[in-house]
């Protein structure tokens, strides 16, 4: 008996490890797959402040002046970094990928831990195997990605009804930690924090009270310690977080969207082809809701995560990345209700619709849009590796962090880029140096490089350049090199191709 009952557990443990592998396997391949460039903050609000805190050198962006971000997430990667400075292994490649596999491997975990929150189906591990934005996404040193890992590891741990757990407040180390570094997390958290109090009739409000006070505490006393060591100052970057972004509503600097615009497109370009069975069950979860109780509390977290989020003016769909898991969730737990009944055929044709939809968008938007401005890095890394006598100065002359920099560098080369700081000075008539560029060139031009100032020695720009620029400028250097960037740019700023352009040999003065 006592064999039998080991070899059962010896199975099962190796089915489980078998499909963390798989896991593994699918995590790790986005990290050489997906080569494009998505947003500024893969590299600003992380690696670029890791490498400097780890090399001394990188560049910090004006939050991380004003105090806005915690430095928890950068500082898991200047963990990283350093151990590859103490070993003498931070390579170039190195210094690019290591931190890249290590978010995928958090991934991979994070998957397992949704396969086993979801009741370990085959439907669950499809939808969260094939979902393309999470595989474009899930090896990007994004904050958005780790809070999306993390949510999903939480939501394992949460006391859902009908299951049994030893400890009813696991969840509350990892939401804390989720406030401390991404403070828009608590619009998930709050609607699901208020239905585990009104759902935990074991325990009076004062005891739930003090767990919650006690798992939380010393997350929020060690991130503070943590973000005013770093920022050298006492600061609660929350606090800061919510004053700029939220009351003083920054974000309309980076573009605004309607306010529906998170229904009608966000949800759509996040869940893709698996936004139909997921608006399936949203309408079977309704029409029998107390059936459903634990998808309910998930409809109604993400509801007013998505109702919060539409009141600000700035969107984009990667805010919507925590909510992922969820609409996972719930669009497998129908799925594998709705095989129960269904034939084979459909099943299969399902699968394949589901399958095929995702992988056309995880190739194109992966592996081919808006990869010119990571491609053209490795040239310039040649460049600077491969000069001799004249340090290159390299000059982009494209929409700010259109690009990484040290992070991708990783050395102290020269390279300036257009900044797009907000006005805290409140100075009138304002204009940041990247709409003053765009507005005249050859104004900008001669403002930052007088007669008799050197010149770079290379100019990166998108191949519109020269509807912005006389020839004035553009004929003292010529076009060595070009990247292809996009089929459909999505900016008047923004071309086709990433241009290099390098200062001819035989220019003199200027």
């Amino acid at each position: 008996m006592s064999l039998s009952i080991l070899g059962c557990f010896t199975k099962k443990l190796w089915a489980y490890c078998s499909i963390f592998y798989l896991f593994v396997l699918i995590r790790l391949s986005a990290v050489f797959l997906v080569q494009t460039f998505f947003v500024p903050d893969e590299y600003y609000q992380s690696l670029e402040v890791a490498h400097k805190f780890a090399f001394g050198y990188g560049y910090l962006t004006w939050e991380w002046k004003e105090g806005i971000r915690s430095y928890a997430y950068p500082m898991i990667f200047s963990f990283l970094y350093k151990v590859l400075k103490l070993f003498a292994w931070d390579s170039q490649w190195a210094v690019i990928y290591i931190p890249r596999i290590a978010q995928a491997l958090l991934s991979a975990y994070s998957d397992l831990c949704f396969y086993r929150w979801s009741g370990r189906t085959h439907w669950s591990l499809i939808s969260i195997s094939t979902s393309w934005f999470w595989y474009y996404t899930c090896s990007r040193t994004l904050i958005n990605t780790f809070e999306a890992s993390l949510t999903t590891i939480a939501l394992s741990q949460y006391p859902w009804a009908g299951r049994k757990v030893d400890d009813h407040f696991k969840f509350i180390t990892i939401v804390t930690i989720l406030f401390v570094i991404r403070p828009t997390s608590a619009i998930i958290w709050l609607p699901l924090c208020w239905h585990h109090i009104r759902t935990l009739k074991t325990l009076d409000f004062y005891s739930i009270f003090m767990n919650y006070i006690w798992r939380g505490l010393p997350v929020l006393v060690g991130s503070v310690a943590l973000d005013s060591y770093c920022h050298g100052s006492l600061i609660i970057t929350a606090y800061k977080f919510a004053k700029v972004n939220v009351f003083s509503n920054i974000g309309v600097l980076y573009g605004t969207h309607p306010w529906h615009w998170y229904l009608t497109s966000g949800i759509v370009t996040v869940l893709g082809i698996q936004i139909l069975p997921f608006l399936m069950a949203v309408y079977v979860i309704l029409k029998n809701k107390q059936n459903y109780p634990n998808e309910v509390a998930l409809l109604q977290a993400s509801m007013f995560s998505i109702f919060v989020l539409s009141c600000l003016s700035h969107k984009e769909a990667r805010f919507l990345l925590p909510l992922l898991p969820i609409m996972l969730f719930i669009s497998s737990k129908y799925l594998f209700t709705w095989t129960k009944k269904a034939t084979q055929l459909r099943t299969y044709l399902v699968l394949a619709v589901i399958f095929l939809g995702n992988l056309f968008p995880a190739w194109y938007v992966g592996y081919n849009h808006q990869r010119g401005t990571l491609d053209v890095m490795h040239h310039l890394n040649q460049v600077a590796l491969e000069a001799e006598y004249i340090k290159p100065q390299f000059l982009f002359l494209m929409p700010c962090h259109s690009t990484p920099l040290y992070s991708y560098f990783h050395e102290t080369v020269h390279a300036r880029f257009l900044t797009c700081n907000p006005n805290f000075l409140n100075i009138e008539g304002y204009v940041d140096e990247a709409d003053q560029f765009y507005a005249d060139p050859e104004g900008w031009w001669n403002n930052k490089y007088p007669p008799g100032a050197q010149i770079p020695t290379h100019i990166i720009c998108f191949d519109t350049i020269d509807s912005f620029f006389e020839t004035n400028v553009l004929n003292r250097y010529e076009r060595k090199h070009q990247f292809f960037h996009t089929n459909f740019p999505i900016d008047p700023r923004i071309g086709r191709y990433v241009v290099v352009l390098e200062l001819k040999s035989n220019f003199e003065g200027r």
